[in-house]
């Protein structure tokens, strides 16, 4: 590890039907502000042309870390994303110690970790490159690119901008799998 470089935070988009992935590469901190920005980087730079009739955006992260289900930035970040591009986002997180079952962990980052092996990783431009090579025989293709905006850690949410948050909560596990409508929406 180079000391100067700091550390970086790949997030990563995966898109099962097309087998297509997004990588955003932070070198600041991996904030639920951070993780918002990739899913947002991803559909004006990928989504929005695959999909241009989509209507909601479906989301499948783990249940901890940046984007955790318990995460009030989390949230309230996805809503101000929803205000922005006028789409419900449907969030299915995968259960508590279950994330090694993510499509994205053996579909994206494990080919990810296989190009990039044994090569020193000496500036953010390798990284990216790195990433942004990968590919598979299956067809996969990644875009990759760095994000150098600095996100704030330790962001409170207050309790009046929850429950500002348009959500509905499924029946089954309500916690993890929930639908945030553009404000603009009425459930």
């Amino acid at each position: 590890m180079i000391k100067e470089l700091g550390k970086v935070s790949p997030y990563g988009i995966y898109d099962i039907t097309n087998n297509v992935g997004s990588v955003n590469v932070g070198i600041s901190h991996d904030t639920a502000e951070f993780a918002v920005e990739s899913i947002r980087r991803w559909w004006y730079t990928m989504g929005k042309e695959t999909y241009p009739s989509a209507t909601e955006l479906l989301i499948t992260p783990d249940s901890g870390g940046s984007n955790g289900y318990r995460g009030r930035l989390w949230k309230t970040e996805l809503q101000k994303f929803a205000n922005e591009i006028g789409l419900i986002i449907e969030v299915n997180h995968f259960p508590p110690g279950t994330s090694k079952w993510n499509k994205i962990e053996h579909r994206l980052f494990s080919f990810i970790s296989q190009n990039w092996r044994g090569k020193p990783l000496i500036s953010h431009e390798v990284i990216v490159n790195l990433i942004g090579a990968t590919n598979t025989n299956t067809g996969l293709k990644i875009n990759c690119q760095l994000d150098t905006k600095t996100y704030q850690k330790g962001i409170k949410i207050a309790d009046e901008d929850m429950e500002k948050i348009n959500i509905i909560r499924d029946n089954f596990h309500g916690e993890w799998n929930y639908k945030i409508l553009p404000n603009s929406l009425h459930d």
